[in-house]
């Protein structure tokens, strides 16, 4: 088919996605795929979940919809469980863009300084203030100018804690640079940060927009490194593609968010609260303990099989997000498509990497015949194209 009514912002694929079961997918000439990129991060729980779907079916029979001028119970145990009981707040929103324009605003207002400090390949959004906080230029050409008072520091390198200032609102960054590269953050630089941003009065803010929700095999990434963030955001997997995102922040940041500061019509709609119920039920440690196991598992397999193919020059990432850096000639675009006609669909990411999101729930054994699919067509590019 062809799309003539839609602005054409993404270089789309020439089919169609039309169903889903567990880990599969299939398109409209009846294709069937092994997924390895639910739906950008989205759906870690794969599709067509049943408890999912009856939670959703159960709430669209009562109500779709109602405005935030009334109380709500679902949105209140979904903070309960995203926070853990802890002393966080949470501010429901609609995406990861969402949640971090909340996270910058809500930063400025309560230290009443305007700077921010961000990294180079970061992603923090498209719309204007988290595109401004966002490092990669291309994405930023013939929008400009974008909010100033943004500087933007190499990502894992101490000497970027020298631009970590009193006059700074906040910090923010990802744990692993998902769009950036999948460049995962080290455990003593991630806290040296942390360390100086209290230090010198600064907000921390962590976007776990696309490694939260049991993607590395913690609920959040940066319990991994026991770091405590002031403000994080969450989105993506959160309600498993119901759109819904969310800005958590430490209660006592909750003064400076009062009636009247923030706002969104859609904010904590009933049926994306009712999935995200059962997601952050379905996420517990067991849960949580099995993606660890099965990434770890993984990541051998990984280093084995891959890593001594000639146009492969490095794999990086945390859990079951994976970034696989090729030779630049190889081309990632091509060896995607190569793969779609293997029956594996995967990701780009900056740098000419072939990135790996599979959903939460495939079995290693899936896991290990997908990369296999992925090794083979590795060689044959290196014959074809290196």
């Amino acid at each position: 088919m062809m799309m003539k009514h839609v602005f054409s912002t993404y270089n789309r694929f020439p089919f169609q996605i039309v169903a889903g079961n567990g880990y599969e997918l299939m398109d409209e000439q009846g294709n069937k795929y092994r997924d390895f990129t639910s739906g950008i991060g989205v759906c870690g729980l794969g599709y067509n979940v049943k408890e999912l779907n009856d939670a959703v079916t159960k709430q669209l029979g009562l109500i779709w919809h109602t405005s935030n001028l009334y109380e709500s119970q679902l949105q209140e145990e979904v903070a309960c469980k995203l926070t853990k009981g802890k002393e966080y707040l949470v501010s429901f929103c609609n995406s990861g863009t969402e949640a971090n324009e909340a996270a910058l605003k809500l930063a400025r207002k309560a230290t009443g300084k305007k700077q921010f400090l961000a990294f180079n390949h970061s992603f923090h959004g498209r719309t204007y203030g988290s595109l401004s906080v966002t490092g990669n230029e291309e994405i930023k050409a013939g929008f400009l100018p974008l909010l100033e008072d943004v500087k933007f520091a190499a990502y894992n390198d101490f000497d970027a804690l020298e631009e970590i200032t009193t006059d700074l609102a906040a910090v923010i960054l990802e744990i692993v640079q998902g769009e950036g590269g999948v460049n995962c953050g080290q455990g003593e630089w991630l806290n040296e940060v942390q360390a100086k941003c209290h230090e010198k009065g600064v907000l921390l803010i962590v976007d776990e927009v696309q490694t939260g929700m049991g993607r590395t095999g913690k609920l959040f990434a940066f319990e991994h490194f026991n770091l405590k963030p002031d403000i994080y955001t969450v989105a993506k997997g959160l309600a498993n593609g119901i759109p819904v995102g969310a800005m958590v922040g430490k209660k006592e940041l909750g003064e400076y968010f009062g009636p009247g500061s923030h706002g969104s019509t859609f904010a904590g709609n009933p049926l994306a609260m009712a999935a995200a119920n059962v997601v952050l039920d379905k996420l517990n440690p067991d849960f949580l303990d099995a993606v660890e196991q099965k990434a770890e598992f993984v990541w051998h397999y990984l280093k084995q099989e891959l890593a001594n193919v000639d146009c492969v020059e490095d794999i990086t990432g945390l859990g079951l997000m994976i970034g696989i850096h090729l030779d630049e000639k190889v081309k990632v675009n091509a060896v995607i498509k190569k793969l779609q006609n293997q029956g594996l669909l995967t990701l780009s990411a900056h740098g000419n990497t072939l990135r790996l999101l599979p959903p939460l729930i495939i079995p290693a054994s899936e896991l290990l015949a997908g990369i296999e699919v992925i090794k083979d067509v590795l060689s044959k590019c290196l014959v074809t194209e290196g």
